[in-house]
């Protein structure tokens, strides 16, 4: 497959990304983040649960959860429990009881392959949570402005729910979620987002599926039937180059 623009930021990319999330826009929505995970993330039972995707500096969105062995997967940053690929994660299949994917699917160069791998090491009947940005709300709107570049939340995919609830059917999983967080506009003025806190309440009332962030919720399923090839779909802007199949493919 040809190198996208999530490849040719390179190493930087998860520096970048780690940045923003310590500066006061990203802080202010980790901070969100979390708060909004605690309930289902109580909710996720078993021996095993991994984040994929930024760890947040100083927050920990797994702290609420029973689990007793929670890891941290990243491939570049230090700190992490282990240090690996996404998208070839060296864990058996089968092994892991929930996934908490954090804006891992918005950067990665691969997300089918992703999705992918997810799929494998989850056991049936597996938790899925995936925290994302969303393309139809304000932030969708201030990434068009920012297309062209590589600057950091903007140069991410930011995939539609529907799109992601489309991929994650057709590897068999179930969709039992999805929830909305963060209606005002990606300003960085701490003083302005301050007076703009009213425009949360308004739009969890008024026009939820319209936030700036999404939390999808789904459940591994055991297929039961003989299932068909995937049919990705990807805008080319964001990926130019067709994903090529893997093992883990289903056949037609």
């Amino acid at each position: 497959m040809s190198p996208s623009r999530f490849d040719k930021l390179g190493p930087s990319l998860q520096i970048q990304l780690s940045d923003w999330f310590q500066r006061h826009l990203g802080r202010l929505l980790a901070e969100q983040e979390q708060r909004h995970l605690e309930k289902w993330v109580a909710g996720l039972f078993g021996y095993y649960l991994i984040q994929v995707g930024l760890p947040v500096p100083d927050l920990e969105l797994l702290r609420g959860s029973p689990v007793k062995n929670k890891i941290l997967l990243d491939s570049r940053l230090e700190g992490v429990d282990l240090r690996a690929n996404p998208l070839q994660i060296p864990l058996a299949t089968d092994s892991v009881d929930a996934v908490l994917m954090h804006h891992a699917l918005d950067f990665s160069s691969d997300p089918h392959q992703l999705l992918r791998e997810v799929e494998r090491i989850l056991i049936p009947e597996g938790k899925l949570l995936i925290v994302g940005f969303n393309p139809m709300s304000l932030w969708g709107i201030w990434r068009l402005f920012h297309l062209r570049g590589t600057q950091t939340p903007w140069a991410g995919h930011f995939f539609s729910v529907k799109r992601v609830s489309d991929w994650l059917s057709l590897l068999g999983f179930d969709l039992q979620a999805v929830e909305y967080l963060n209606f005002r506009p990606p300003l960085q003025n701490q003083a302005i987002m301050q007076r703009l806190t009213f425009i949360e309440r308004l739009g969890e009332k008024n026009w939820p599926v319209l936030g700036g962030v999404y939390v999808l919720v789904a459940v591994k399923r055991t297929l039961t039937m003989t299932p068909i090839k995937p049919k990705w779909a990807i805008r080319k802007k964001v990926l130019p180059a067709a994903v090529e199949p893997t093992t883990r493919t289903l056949n037609q």
